[in-house]
């Protein structure tokens, strides 16, 4: 399984992924998620992705290869004018992986399935996020739904709606995040560390700050345990229920 979650921000956007696929207990893996497209002054591109990893990997691979090849040959996620294009050309790339799959014999049902988060910004436009469904389809983010989650989201969403702030330091919001995801991968053994997050700040077109967060780290550490002290602070505080 996976979590992913696409944060929107005044200040730009936040981007942070787990790394943990399995099939089965007894077999787990770690790979990345996240994947960075930049074409420095002009647009840097993120996309992180959830469900098959075959179906992923073959997405991601395409869109690097094409990226690398003659303009005029291929669509490039490097060259389209907006990032409503590049969602396009994600959505066009996803479903042209699915259906590759039926003609090899194999079901493109939801065991092929994939669901990706895109953003960034290009020159001369917003940034801009989108969520992009297995058919195909996407949705933006606005007012109403200024993140995005994929994967495992429900253990880690509740804290998300209560504590986002769009006007939000980079360094709240991973705090915000990181509780998060120390609530999903304690509830679910499918989601683990570590976890890669990229920073993106509005209007630099240029990678942000990027990293990978360990189990270990020493921050989620602290983070982790004051989270879970600071809940049953809270649940003591709360008066009793009376018979």
């Amino acid at each position: 399984m996976t979590y992913c979650v696409g944060m929107m921000l005044d200040c730009g956007m936040v981007f942070m992924s787990d790394t943990r696929t399995n099939a089965g207990l007894d077999n787990i893996s770690t790979f990345r998620k996240m994947q960075i497209w930049e074409k420095p002054g002009d647009r840097v591109i993120t996309m992180m992705t959830a469900g098959n990893l075959a179906t992923t990997q073959a997405v991601v691979s395409l869109l690097d290869e094409r990226s690398k090849a003659p303009e005029d040959r291929e669509p490039s996620i490097l060259a389209v004018p907006s990032m409503f294009q590049a969602a396009r050309l994600v959505a066009d790339t996803l479903r042209e992986v699915i259906a590759n799959h039926a003609q090899s014999g194999q079901r493109a049902d939801s065991a092929f399935n994939a669901t990706i988060i895109l953003g960034g910004q290009i020159a001369g436009s917003e940034p801009r996020m989108f969520l992009i469904y297995p058919e195909g389809n996407f949705i933006e983010t606005g007012s109403d739904t200024p993140f995005f989650q994929i994967g495992e989201m429900k253990y880690g969403r509740p804290i998300l709606v209560r504590a986002y702030d769009s006007a939000m330091s980079f360094e709240e919001a991973m705090k915000l995040l990181l509780v998060s995801f120390d609530s999903t991968l304690k509830a679910n053994l499918t989601v683990g560390a570590p976890f890669d997050y990229h920073l993106y700040e509005r209007d630099t077109l240029t990678t942000g700050h990027t990293g990978r967060i360990e189990l270990d780290n020493p921050y989620f550490e602290i983070v982790s345990k004051g989270w879970g002290e600071a809940l049953k602070t809270a649940l003591d505080s709360l008066p009793a229920f009376r018979l």
